[in-house]
């Protein structure tokens, strides 16, 4: 079973692949994501990561929570999973 971590406190010049490159050592990485705004493209300053396994993912939240990675602590914890919103109404 996989597991899917939430990853805060990113630096804006972390990406998709220095994220994965940070986690990578801890065991396979089914996906790698920083989440960024819609508007801009800038990064949002979290994402997550998903292992293929649980064991991997325990280990990389446990090891990296607290971890600095371009001089921010990370906060590393297990991925909730995403609530329905509420339609977006963009004009009144």
């Amino acid at each position: 079973m996989s597991k899917k971590l939430f990853v805060g406190n990113l630096s804006w010049g972390v990406d998709r692949d220095s994220l994965y490159q940070a986690f990578e050592s801890f065991g396979e990485i089914e996906d790698a994501r920083v989440i960024t705004d819609r508007d801009t493209g800038r990064s949002r300053g979290f994402g997550f990561v998903t292992f293929t396994d649980d064991e991997s993912g325990t280990k990389a939240m446990e090891e990296m929570n607290g971890k600095d990675i371009d001089g921010r602590p990370l906060r590393v914890n297990e991925a909730m999973e995403r609530q329905e919103r509420a339609p977006r109404r963009d004009s009144w």
